[in-house]
């Protein structure tokens, strides 16, 4: 007994002076946005009537008798996501166009009017059951701006919208994110009322707060992108996959995570005839990874099934080559089981030890007193060690706390800093990964070093933060080289650009067209007026299969060409229409666009621009002419 009282005393005693836990700082995170930041990466899939079309935003007006993918395997494209090291996959239900995947009751604008599998096909189920069967995260994109709805920038539409959130979440079992598009409205087909439509504010029209309400009623698990920063997670800022660093999870006083988004393919968010030749390298992804994950947001990844149904085969080689890429980055922590030394612990808690950082569990964390928010931790590593990339994390459970730290090496019996402590109103942005500073941490932060550092001790300094630091995890990774991956080769059967040497131009600020045609993209065809146009005379007949146009690069987007027509010609006099269209979704992403249709001879090409952003004016700052020369 008296034992047993003497153990008893003696555990009270030691909780009585063990630390308690820090309290919150801030706004803090659901449990479903910290799941969710878990995921890092995941696959976007974009298959609707622009596939067949060649378009990325269909106007609205589009068959649904085009939609037949008839070699679609869901499980296939499920099987090659999950084997690239993938964590999920969102679907794109209903785009623009207006044309839903699956057999909804609130529009006849669907897919049992198509001719795949006699009408009683559901691409939304497919890719649900697929998902469920490989134990793989399923989430759904669904526009709210729908260019075929007769309804839409009315009242009625609200009713249309909010049956389709409902069929969506109701009846394909978990959706663990739901993906709303900023396009918020311009012109359509509208039923056949042909016209343009605007809504003003999207919160208001949408009633966002309400689609919220009923999100987390139908699905309380399922992550709200968008929905007018009233969601979980919002844009990342650029389709090409980058969020701008330091990266502060607080928005409108709510936790609101990034996501960077874009396509593997250069030629769009859909498949598109010749695109094999224009597939993103698996360097060119790693750089992607380090700029969205590497920066603490998400990163979801498009890759865009062909009118088959099949994934393209140049995607899916460096999607794989990538992913052997990055298992090989995450496969081993040089600093796992390194001993830690503190500058100070909380409490002389071992709950809160430096030792904390090396132990590979993501919830445990260092953490000084109360008011210490410049602490230091050195990292003892048992041998030299040579690494390139440094990662860190917050218990973020506990509030986003870091604004700045610095982390240097011993090296040649001196220390010496290798990621410097960011300062006020430093951001970076785009791609400039190598030696970047240290600003906020957050979820996760990696530092790609300029050159590879070997070392067996490393000094990790807080040097800013708004409250004491809880600090997660410190780790040393080491970049695979770009020769791992198994380099990813291009059709060469897909088109080629012509080669403009000789050329002469004429129309509409023709001295300026050169400019579009010299490889520079900080040189520009432009002009103060819309509609305008260019001719090129090419000097040689040439069987010519399309364009490519991509607008200003100033960041601006005054004269960036909207609407675009293309006229073929022998002899500069007797002119044939061979494609005219729209070049959608310029501001957010002002890539390169493409243009394809059947090829045919031809000496001159007629550029209209008809319709440009932003009032009068016209541009272009590269163009490209893709065939092959005619034979006589």
């Amino acid at each position: 007994m008296y034992k047993k009282y003497l153990l008893t005393l003696g555990c009270l005693m030691g909780t009585l002076s063990a630390a308690t836990e820090p309290a919150p700082y801030g706004v803090l995170p659901t449990e479903q946005q910290v799941n969710w930041l878990r995921m890092e990466w995941y696959a976007f899939v974009h298959l609707g009537l622009n596939t067949y079309t060649n378009r990325e935003w269909g106007y609205g007006d589009e068959s649904p008798r085009l939609f037949n993918p008839n070699d679609f395997d869901a499980e296939a494209i499920v099987r090659t996501f999950k084997g690239a090291g993938m964590n999920g996959m969102i679907y794109t239900a209903k785009h623009h166009d207006g044309f839903c995947t699956w057999p909804t009751l609130s529009t006849t604008h669907n897919i049992t009017q198509s001719p795949w599998k006699s009408g009683r096909g559901d691409v939304v189920r497919e890719f649900a059951n697929a998902c469920q069967k490989y134990d793989f995260p399923f989430g759904t994109y669904l526009s709210p701006w729908d260019r075929n709805c007769a309804e839409y920038g009315r009242k009625g539409y609200l009713d249309v919208y909010y049956k389709q959130i409902e069929e969506l979440l109701t009846q394909y079992g978990p959706i663990f994110e739901i993906w709303f598009d900023g396009a918020m409205g311009g012109d359509g087909y509208y039923g056949g009322a042909r016209q343009k439509r605007n809504i003003g504010q999207a919160d208001t029209y949408y009633n966002y707060e309400q689609v919220v309400k009923n999100i987390r009623r139908l699905q309380p698990d399922c992550i709200i992108w968008g929905a007018a920063k009233r969601g979980d997670v919002m844009w990342g800022g650029s389709e090409m996959g980058f969020v701008k660093y330091p990266l502060w999870n607080v928005q409108n006083n709510k936790w609101i995570s990034l996501e960077g988004d874009t396509p593997i393919n250069g030629r769009g968010w859909f498949w598109h005839p010749g695109q094999a030749g224009h597939v993103k390298s698996p360097e060119h992804l790693m750089h992607v990874y380090m700029a969205s994950v590497g920066r603490g947001a998400n990163l979801i990844l498009n890759l865009a099934p062909n009118r088959n149904g099949r994934l393209d085969a140049a995607d899916v080689a460096s999607l794989e080559a990538f992913g052997r890429m990055r298992s090989r980055l995450l496969a081993k922590d040089y600093a796992l089981n390194a001993t830690v030394e503190a500058s100070q612990v909380r409490g002389n808690d071992a709950r809160f030890a430096g030792q904390a950082l090396t132990d590979g569990d993501i919830e445990s964390y260092w953490c000084p007193e109360d008011g210490n928010t410049t602490p230091s931790a050195e990292i003892i590593l048992p041998e030299p060690t040579t690494f390139d990339v440094i990662r860190l994390r917050e218990q973020i459970r506990l509030g986003q706390r870091v604004e700045a730290f610095r982390v240097e090496a011993m090296v040649d019996s001196k220390w010496q800093t290798i990621v410097e402590a960011g300062q006020p109103g430093q951001v970076e942005s785009k791609f400039n990964l190598r030696g970047g500073k240290g600003h906020t941490i957050g979820n996760q932060v990696m530092r790609w070093l300029s050159r590879p550092v070997t070392t067996d001790r490393l000094r990790l300094t807080i040097t800013r933060a708004k409250a004491c630091p809880c600090i997660s995890e410190f780790s040393l990774l080491r970049m695979p080289s770009a020769e791992e991956a198994r380099p990813v080769t291009g059709d060469d059967s897909a088109e080629k650009p012509l080669s403009s040497r000789g050329w002469t131009y004429s129309g509409f600020a023709a001295e300026k067209a050169p400019l579009a045609f010299d490889g520079n993209p900080d040189t520009m065809w432009h002009i103060g007026r819309t509609p305008s146009h260019f001719v090129i005379n090419m000097q040689q007949p040439a069987m010519v299969s399309g364009i490519s146009y991509l607008p200003r690069q100033d960041g601006k987007t005054q004269g960036m060409t909207s609407r675009y027509r293309i006229e073929l010609s022998m002899d500069g006099t007797n002119w044939q229409n061979v494609a005219e269209g729209e070049f959608g979704n310029l501001r957010a992403n002002p890539v390169e666009q493409f243009v394809t249709f059947k090829p045919q001879k031809a000496r001159y090409v007629r550029f209209f621009s008809t319709a440009a952003l932003d009032g009068v004016g016209s541009s272009v700052a590269e163009m490209k002419i893709y065939g092959r020369p005619a034979s006589n």
